[in-house]
């Protein structure tokens, strides 16, 4: 499992299995967001497993599929009022960590610098410089 800390409420990482959501508990991660939909790809694990996993080990299971490449504002609203309302630290997951990581950037440039943000991004192992237009176009709407 490669687990990428964005700060101390959030961490991301690529494709989580069955067995990984026992180490994440372990780690204390109190939240687990799946941001990929269930069958995206051909041989992924079943969210509906990894729920069980995560229900098994105390842990809030939170399924907010969002397409790769087409998240809304909605998506971005959504994703900021659950990290708001979630205990924890959060670990959420999609194919790569890249769509966790920009749901979260476009949500928390509306209340940090936008250059924190990258920096974040950028030590957890992400490039989100090409969202640098939506990343101001979020921070002007609020």
């Amino acid at each position: 499992m490669d687990i990428r800390k964005i700060d101390d409420t959030i961490s991301v990482a690529p494709q989580i299995t069955y067995t990984d959501v026992a180490e994440a508990a372990r780690l204390g991660f109190r939240t687990l967001v799946a941001n990929r939909p269930d069958k995206e790809e051909f041989g992924q694990p079943a969210m509906a497993d990894i729920e069980a996993a995560a229900l098994e080990n105390g842990m809030t299971w939170v399924y907010m599929p969002v397409e790769s490449g087409n998240i809304s504002d909605e998506d971005v609203d959504r994703f900021g009022a659950m990290i708001q309302d979630s205990e924890k630290p959060v670990l959420a997951f999609c194919r790569s960590g890249t769509r966790c990581t920009v749901l979260w950037a476009l949500n928390a440039v509306r209340t940090s610098p936008a250059q924190d943000i990258f920096d974040k991004a950028r030590s957890a192992g992400y490039d989100i410089s090409g969202l640098a237009p939506r990343m101001a176009q979020q921070s002007e709407n609020q």
